[in-house]
Formats: structure tokens, C-alpha cells, sequence
């Protein structure tokens, strides 16, 4: 499986480059970081680490509820250039100078410390006076989070899986590094997973941990560690993002599914193969729409909301249903349709049948929820109280389980609205799996452009979906998704968390620069955009290889 892979560790930069697509001057950015580098640091960089954005193409906010997503990396991405300081020249065990090459960041310097605490830590053996050491502490202002912050995330991880407090001696290298990234910040592609990911390999590659065999963590192992490691920056991530930016293989998207484990499954797209170069192709476009969704700082009312409502909802669905839930559980909608389905408790792999059979059922019984005697137009929403009464936990209890541990603020929690959103995405995804994996299997299978449209009729659908049912576009969003429609585009959707960044249209090849031409005369935003600064905002990606680092060899 893709997940269990190593992380590729090059020396030679056309390994690197034969797999990060070409819309992108590879090369040239690569050299310019290490000069750079070499500039402020004075020596050479000893690795460069890189981790791409992803564009998910289907299946919106379904990561965190454990069913399956349908992304793939683009070519835009971190690379973070690093290289171990002399311990004369700073004997501060871990500290870290990190600067970026876009002028607007700040150069930053911190170091981890222990963190001493007074009182036994979970022995009774222990004298209540005593002192302890706990983990690893980063200062992480999330209430002003600065990008630094996601570097800090991704030291995170490193600091406590890799040195332990209980290891006497054990301490990470001070390390200078130098990050440079084409991810645009809010856009929806995931520059914020693919700034702690890059961070999480840079610090692992300098420390020695990516080269030794016995320690080193597959590319499962560390979209696990990102996942956690995200969490620091005040974003519950499911692991969608993380899981393609460190899984993706060139050419391919990724089928990834987190019930009952993480898995990840590359699929090819169809188009034009090399014993069918008759077929047609098409390709994403990528179109930023300039509204910053800032995950951090808006969570309280949109994405940590949706986690609380999504987690309400499946509870409330439980005991309608009659399922056993602990007490204490945050079952998911997933785990709700395992109980309803008697799926085995011990199953190790995910079988896609059974799944889109449940997937089917529980479309029709997600109606359980909608209130009693309301209609489309009516308010579909309950109020804290209601949700705590049909949950079926005390006032205490529920808020303690469901709410101790992030920040919402809403009147209304849309537990009908979200479940439904996710079923019917969810049945959405394995239906776009489908027509890719018929697609390759029989390239006749589909006649001429039929292959793609398939895929954007159930585009289309997920677009209306994340806007009326899980209300996480904006108008200037789905502006531009009408407009992909209107200018030939096979289908549109918004993409990534939402409430502004991007969408993603598929267009026949053949027709993408005139499409960005229409689009960019159409758009008011773009209407000034030329060269450099409109290829920023709107381009054509094919799905690009996952992480990579390149160690220097002189």
C-alpha cells in the first residue's frame, strides 16, 4: 500500500523534478532557494524538503467524519532549504533561525524547552512535591498566529516522537532554515498542511531520522504525525491533506479512506494513454477566487463548527437508530454506519461494496433528523439545548465530550444539513472512483467526452451540496463555479475547507487557455491580473508526486 512507502530521500534533482509536473519552473526555484540560502546562512544547505498542496476534486469535509476523499497534489508547493548549526555557535540544544525568502515574513528565532510541572504525573508512587519534566513546549500564539507557528507545529511532532524526555541526553540539533512556497495562503489548497509537512520533514531530515532504517517513519507514519502535529495551530484536521500531500504519486489521484485505518489508493484519471492517444483528455484548472479562508482564525463559526455539528449529529443518529455508543465516544458518521450496517468490529480493510450498500441506506435514513414537520424552507437547525436533549447525555457530560475541547459559536447546529452532506458526498466519491477505475480498465468504455462528464455531473452536484447543505462556499465561490460552467467547463466545485480559496473545474485540455482567457475577462478580481500575477490565481495542474527530500551531496 501507498501509505506504507518510505519517504524518498534523493541525490539527484532530476529524480526530483521528473515527477512534479512542468507548469512550474522547477529547477530554476530550486537553485534560486539554495543560493539563497548560501547568502544569508553562508554555507550550502544540506537538504531541501518538499511537500505540495492537493486539490481534492470530490468529497468535502467527509475526512473528519472517517469516509473516504478523492485528492491529489498539485505542482505548487513548501520547500524549506535547512541545514544543522555548529553547538559553538549556538549551544541552545534545538534552537532554530527560520526565514523566508517572500519579504512580507519576518525572520524568526526560537528554541524548545522542557516544560517542568509540580505533582505527581499519573503514578501514585509519586511524592506529591516532586518535580517532572513533560514533553517538549513551543509557544504557539494561536489567538495571533504568525507563520512561524506552522513551523513550530511541525517541530512539534519531531521534539516528542523522536526525543523523548525519559531519554537523559536526548536533543534535537539547532538548525537554521529557509522556506519559500507557490501554495497561496487561504486559497483552499492546503498551504497550511503543506507548511507543517514540509516543516515535520525538514526537521526530521536534518536530525538524521529520515536515513536510519530503524527509525525512520513511512509516509503513513507521518500524515499521522502532521495530522497531530496541525492540531497545535488550533485546526481539527481529519488527514485529507496531509494524506496527499505525503501519499500522491505523479499521475494519479488518491482514493483515501480512514475507516477502519488509513489507507491510501492511487487512481488513475481518465484522458489520453499511451496505447490509446486517440482518447480525449481533460485537465483541473484551479481558480483562487481572493477570498482568504483563514482556518485558524475563523474555526469558531465555520470548520471547528462543522467538526462539533458533524460529531453531534452522529451521536443524536445513533440513538435514533438504537446503536450502542460509550458514554464517552465521539462516534462519526462512519462509525454510525458500521453499527447500522453490523460491519465486523475486527475488519482490517475497507471493502468499497459494502460501504457504498451502507452509503445508499443511510442517504434515505439520515431523514430521522430533519425536525419534526419542517420544510426545505424552513429553519433545519436546533439550538444547544435540543441537540443536548436528543443526544441523550446530561447537560455536563455532553459539553465535556463535545465541546471542553474547541472553541464554536452558532445559535442554530445544523445536525439534518451536515448529515446529509456527508452520506450523500461520500456515495458522491465512490461513484467518481468508479468512473475512473472503468475508465482505465476499458478505455472504450466511455465514448468520447462521456468519461468526463460523468465526472462533473457529480462535481456539479458536490458544489451545490457544500453550498446549501454544509454552507461552506461564498458568493464570490460559487461565482466562479457558475462561471466555469458557462465558459464549457465539465463540472465545478469548490474545494478544500471553504468559505472562500478555490475552486476546481475540469476543462477539456485542448481548451484550457482559452478557458482561463474567459474566465479572467468574466471574473471582476482577475480582470487586472496579467502574467506572473495571473498565473498565481488561476492555473491548470496535473496531479504531481507527494513528499520528497533532497539531500546535498557537496
Amino acid at each position: 500500500m501507498a501509505a506504507s512507502l518510505p519517504i524518498p530521500v534523493y541525490t539527484n534533482l532530476q529524480e526530483v523534478y521528473q515527477n512534479l509536473g512542468t507548469s512550474l519552473k522547477h529547477a530554476e526555484r530550486w537553485d534560486n532557494l539554495a543560493k539563497a540560502f548560501k547568502t544569508k546562512f553562508g554555507r550550502t544547505p544540506a537538504y531541501i524538503a518538499r511537500a505540495p498542496g492537493r486539490v481534492n476534486l470530490i468529497g468535502e469535509h467527509l475526512d473528519y467524519s472517517l469516509f473516504g476523499v478523492f485528492p491529489c497534489a498539485i505542482e505548487h508547493d513548501i520547500l524549506i532549504a535547512c541545514a544543522p548549526r555548529a553547538p559553538a555557535g549556538d549551544p541552545t540544544p534545538g534552537s532554530v533561525v527560520v526565514d523566508n525568502l517572500h519579504k512580507k515574513y519576518e525572520p524568526q528565532v526560537f528554541a524548545p524547552t522542557r516544560k517542568p510541572t509540580v505533582g505527581a504525573v499519573g503514578k501514585e508512587d509519586v511524592p506529591k512535591d516532586a518535580v517532572h519534566v513533560e514533553a517538549w513546549h513551543l509557544d504557539i500564539n494561536k489567538a495571533a498566529l504568525g507563520w512561524e507557528g506552522y513551523v513550530k507545529a511541525g517541530y512539534y511532532g519531531v521534539l516528542n516522537h523522536y526525543f523523548p524526555s525519559e531519554v537523559v541526553g536526548s536533543h534535537p540539533v539547532p538548525v537554521d532554515l529557509l522556506v519559500t512556497g507557490t501554495v497561496p495562503p487561504g486559497s483552499g489548497l492546503s498551504s497550511s498542511a503543506a507548511m507543517v509537512v514540509s516543516s515535520t520533514l525538514a526537521f526530521l531530515a536534518i536530525n538524521g531520522i529520515l536515513e536510519d532504517p530503524d527509525i525512520a517513519p513511512t509516509k503513513g507514519a507521518l500524515v499521522e504525525i502532521a495530522v497531530e502535529n496541525e492540531k497545535r495551530v488550533g485546526v481539527n484536521s481529519g488527514g485529507m491533506d496531509q494524506a496527499a500531500s505525503v501519499i500522491s504519486l505523479a499521475g494519479s489521484a488518491l482514493y483515501v479512506s480512514f475507516f477502519p485505518k488509513l489507507s491510501a489508493e492511487p487512481i488513475p484519471l481518465p484522458g489520453s494513454q499511451p496505447h490509446h492517444p486517440d482518447l480525449a483528455s481533460a485537465i483541473f484548472v484551479c481558480a483562487n477566487s481572493l477570498i482568504v479562508s483563514d482556518k485558524a482564525v475563523h474555526a469558531k463559526y465555520q470548520y471547528n463548527l462543522r467538526v462539533v455539528e458533524s460529531l453531534g449529529a452522529a451521536r443524536v443518529l445513533a440513538v435514533r437508530l438504537g446503536l450502542e455508543v460509550g458514554s464517552r465516544e465521539k462516534i462519526t458518521f462512519r462509525g454510525v454506519m458500521a453499527r447500522f450496517m453490523n460491519e465486523p468490529e475486527d475488519q482490517l480493510e475497507e471493502d468499497v461494496g459494502k460501504v457504498t450498500e451502507g452509503l445508499v441506506r443511510m442517504v434515505k435514513v439520515v431523514e430521522c433528523l430533519r425536525p419534526e414537520g419542517a420544510g426545505d424552507g424552513d429553519q433545519l437547525g436546533v439550538t444547544l439545548e435540543t441537540m443536548i436533549e436528543w443526544s441523550g447525555m446530561g447537560e455536563e457530560l455532553f459539553k465535556d465530550v463535545y465541546l471542553s475541547w474547541v472553541e464554536v459559536e452558532t445559535t442554530y447546529f445544523q445536525l439534518y444539513k451536515r448529515a446529509k452532506h456527508c452520506y450523500t458526498e461520500a456515495l458522491r466519491v465512490l461513484k467518481f472512483r468508479d468512473v475512473c477505475l472503468t475508465a482505465a480498465s476499458s478505455p472504450t468504455a466511455y465514448q468520447g467526452t462521456s468519461a468526463f462528464e460523468a465526472l462533473g455531473v457529480l462535481m456539479n452536484e458536490s458544489q451545490e451540496s457544500c453550498a446549501k447543505l454544509y454552507e461552506c462556499t461564498c458568493p464570490e465561490v460559487d461565482e466562479l463555479a457558475k462561471l466555469a460552467l458557462e465558459t464549457g467547463a465539465y463540472g465545478s466545485r469548490v474545494t478544500g475547507a471553504g468559505w472562500g480559496g478555490c475552486t476546481v473545474s475540469l476543462v477539456d485540455e485542448s481548451q484550457v487557455d482559452s478557458f482561463i482567457s474567459k474566465i479572467k475577462a468574466n471574473y471582476g478580481p482577475y480582470r487586472d491580473l496579467d502574467g506572473e500575477a495571473l498565473k498565481e490565481v488561476i492555473f491548470a495542474t496535473k496531479p504531481s508526486s507527494g513528499v520528497c527530500v533532497y539531500k546535498f551531496t557537496e
